[in-house]
């Protein structure tokens, strides 16, 4: 028996399609959440006749398929008709009023748009959606610094369906009330993914993503427990990708128990968003939590006022929220006699095991 017969040969790769395990990627088949997709399909129905349509806030905790059922729905759209408009901004970067009137703009296809005003921007929107029926997706809602937005869409543009997607049921509650009002949404909670389910939602991106059986039944169980703990799909999918290149890396036909294990240590690099993608505002309070890992919230917020940070202590405590949601830093309640206060890891400090 030749002792070569595991190890690729120059040339051999296990992978079939690694575009398969982003984060980003649109399955043709959106698997467990039929039910919700048609509740975005009875929101929608109305603008295909010529009316209104109904508004959704969409919640649940991050990795659950709520961006995807999203975009499956506007993919669908464009397949089925030109008459409604898909438009879809993420609020992680578009966080002001402004800036989403200028990414909705250039989604319209406007270009020269850096000396327009506000209202500028949003004549130029109205002018061309009021002459057909759109539907607005905003994602990570609760990043947002004002939501201005809301209220001029809801006011002046004719007939729509508004879906807003976030990680908190909450953060409708924080809205303003002339928001709410007219938004009148239903709720619609995305119920995070059973064991079951992500197995069944990693074999389906398995079987696109690798050559046929290359890998371990053990090492693919094992992968999908971890990835239950965490709660967290994309976590999976960063899991499936880092243990097939570590197989690669050594020539091996098979993705093994070690090479998923070593996968899991590598976690620590793991951003659901890479760091460029940061304002400078995060990017310098990402640096004060690697300077300072472990620290109390309150002791870290001190710090950056030390070094000139201007933010309230609420603005601060929205970003130290949304670094620990791209898995950039950890956090940690802790309870003693002093009170109650929470701890803040960079992400080297934190393992997959402590899910």
């Amino acid at each position: 028996m030749s002792m070569f017969k595991d190890m690729l040969k120059s040339g051999e790769t296990l992978f079939r399609d690694t575009v398969v395990l982003d984060y980003d990627f649109q399955p043709k088949i959106l698997k467990f959440r039929e039910t919700e997709q048609q509740r975005f399909a009875v929101a929608v129905r109305p603008l295909l006749q010529g009316h209104n349509g109904r508004n959704l806030f969409v919640y649940g905790v991050p990795g659950v398929g709520k961006t995807t059922a999203c975009k499956h729905v506007l993919r669908e759209l464009e397949d089925e008709t030109e008459e409604v408009v898909p438009i879809y901004v993420n609020c992680w970067k578009e966080n002001t009023t402004f800036k989403i009137f200028s990414k909705v703009c250039e989604l319209l296809g406007y270009k020269f748009l850096q000396n327009k005003k506000t209202s500028e921007l949003f004549s130029m929107i109205k002018d061309k959606l009021n002459k057909k029926s759109v539907v607005f997706i905003f994602d990570e809602i609760d990043k947002l610094e004002d939501t201005d937005f809301l209220y001029t869409v809801l006011e002046d543009i004719y007939r729509k369906t508004i879906i807003l997607l976030t990680n908190y049921r909450d953060t409708y509650s924080e809205m303003d009330e002339r928001i709410r009002s007219r938004l009148n949404p239903e709720f619609l909670n995305f119920r995070a993914y059973n064991e079951t389910e992500i197995a069944g939602i990693l074999k389906q991106r398995r079987e696109y993503a690798f050559v046929q059986n290359c890998w371990d039944e053990e090492a693919f169980k094992e992968m999908v427990e971890k990835c239950t703990n965490a709660k967290d799909v994309r976590v999976g999918l960063y899991l499936m990708k880092e243990a097939g290149n570590l197989a690669e890396e050594r020539s091996s036909k098979k993705i093994s128990l070690s090479h998923v294990a070593e996968a899991i240590k590598k976690v620590d690099d793991f951003h659901i968003k890479p760091t460029e993608d940061l304002d400078p505002n995060l990017l310098l309070i990402l640096d004060l939590i690697r300077e300072n890992s472990g620290q109390k919230i309150g002791d870290l917020y001190n710090a950056y006022t030390k070094k000139g940070g201007e933010m309230s202590y609420k603005s601060f405590h929205r970003r130290i929220v949304k670094l620990d949601e791209g898995k950039f830093i950890s956090t940690e309640r802790v309870f003693g006699k002093e009170g109650n206060t929470t701890i803040i890891n960079y992400s080297s400090d934190k393992k997959l095991t402590d899910f």
